[in-house]
């Protein structure tokens, strides 16, 4: 097996603590819940303006979370895994009296919510606490989180960069060190491409795995939930906290707990794992290829294969997208079409005219797609490819020249993740750090894609990734 690559010296800060040693903290007594919420709120109030991660900071609801969490100690009662966690969610997901923004100008006047959503509720539950909502992308349609309204989401590991999207408060709170653990929605790859520009882990289960309920939609036949994290280990943990079936979520399978952290604790790994080439190596550039090698050169990966049909997919997946979208919106696009950003108003309009033989289609060809990648993975364990085909661009960036040939940059920022993401794949994203070129400070993401229901196969393949030391957070 060919050594990884080996990584210059770097001036990274030293790693975040992760979640679970923050919990771990509390539970021995050697900190409070409330000292560790005052202290993480007073550093979000300091410093959130740099990355412009928040949109709002929910300090009395979090200080009075703390303090049950103490009470709880004090009186022997057990308090859950995550004991005293700040930790923060995508502004689409409902916290009981903030209003659901969904990153939207159009939402801004609706009443407060009146419950949490379902995840917010299993994570708190576990003694977590939530201290703010994060920026996103207009209604989670895009790549770049640049917010018309809200302004633009900055890559904590270089301010000029974008953090990604549509998830990007959730990445890049994670990468700066604001909180340890995070939730976001992935759409068309709207936790992976955050991820991989911020240098985060994140986790996208199958569709269907974690309950929507509680969370503005956005494409309900693609929607997912998950966490971002510092640790692999956090996203496992955070992920069996929130799993479960929800008969009021229709999307949502009712499948029984299968936890995940029983995958890292007995040392499981994939056996057979191949390298996505093709479609994801044409539009590759030399630092996704060598962030991918490195990743295989530790999994073992030898084969190069290709998915039959990923660049239909995608095709697939943009139509779909659009047509649900556009339904979705297209009253209120009648009457207030002049209050949603401009970077994605037009495509919701056009979504809605769509013409349904193109979506009877668009399901044709997600279906042989699914069929033809099932017969792979009677083959493979794990498949690799790259979450992104470059390192976060700059703010503003038009375009992108990929395989010479000049691209859509917000668009094609999602080129790897939505053939992913349209057939419901379960997908570990981790960091690496190629370091090459002018933007060897800046990750890149790896996917480590699984068989559905197969998340612990991934976790196992993420952590002996960052156990060897290529798979990385470094706080910026």
């Amino acid at each position: 097996m060919p050594a990884p690559t080996i990584r210059p010296e770097t001036n990274a800060r030293p790693a975040k603590d992760t979640a679970i040693s923050l919990a771990r903290g509390v539970l021995a007594g050697e900190r409070s819940a409330t000292t560790l919420v005052s202290d993480a709120l007073a550093d979000i109030h300091a410093r959130n303006a740099a990355s412009n991660s928040f949109t709002s900071i929910t300090a009395e609801r979090a200080q009075a979370k703390a303090r049950a969490v103490d009470q709880a100690l004090a009186a022997g009662d057990a308090v859950g895994p995550l004991a005293g966690v700040p930790i923060a969610v995508k502004n689409l997901f409902d916290l009981k009296g903030v209003t659901t923004l969904a990153g939207a100008k159009v939402r801004a006047d609706d009443p407060p919510a009146q419950h949490d959503a379902v995840l917010v509720q299993r994570l708190e539950a576990a003694g977590a606490v939530v201290v703010g909502a994060l920026n996103m992308d207009e209604h989670a349609y895009g790549f770049t989180t640049e917010n018309t309204h809200y302004g633009p989401c900055r890559n904590p590991h270089d301010p000029s960069r974008i953090a990604g999207g549509s998830s990007g408060g959730s990445g890049a709170a994670v990468a700066a060190g604001l909180v340890s653990l995070t939730l976001g929605s992935d759409t068309n790859g709207s936790i992976r491409v955050p991820s991989s520009l911020c240098g985060v882990y994140g986790l996208k289960p199958s569709f269907g795995r974690l309950s929507r309920r509680g969370t503005y939609p956005f494409v309900n036949s693609l929607d997912h939930l998950g966490p971002m994290a510092t640790s692999v280990a956090d996203l496992a943990l955070a992920y069996d906290i929130m799993q479960g079936p929800d008969a009021d979520d229709i999307a949502c399978a009712q499948r029984p707990v299968e936890p995940i952290s029983e995958s890292i604790a007995q040392g499981c790994r994939p056996e057979r794992v191949a390298i996505l080439g093709g479609y994801f190596d044409i539009w590759s550039t030399d630092p996704a290829r060598a962030a991918v090698q490195n990743v295989a050169s530790v999994l073992g990966a030898v084969d190069v294969i290709e998915l039959p049909g990923a660049e239909q997919a995608r095709a697939a997946a943009f139509i779909l997208t659009a047509a649900e979208g556009g339904a979705l919106h297209r009253q209120q696009l009648i009457s207030r079409y002049a209050d949603y950003e401009p970077l994605s108003r037009d495509r919701l309009v056009a979504g809605s005219l769509i013409p349904a033989n193109w979506v009877t289609q668009a399901q044709r060809v997600r279906y042989q797609f699914y069929c033809a990648v099932r017969k792979v993975f009677e083959r493979y364990d794990v498949l690799l490819a790259a979450a992104t085909p470059v390192a976060a661009p700059k703010i503003g960036t038009e375009w992108l020249t990929l395989n010479g040939e000049q691209l859509p940059a917000r668009a094609a920022i999602g080129l790897f993740t939505q053939p992913i993401s349209c057939i419901g794949l379960p997908v570990c994203t981790v960091p690496t750090w190629p370091a090459m070129g002018p933007d060897a400070h800046l990750p890149i993401g790896v996917q480590l894609i699984t068989a559905h229901w197969q998340e612990g196969m991934a976790v196992a393949a993420a952590h002996q990734l960052e156990s060897s030391g290529v798979a990385e957070f470094r706080l910026a």
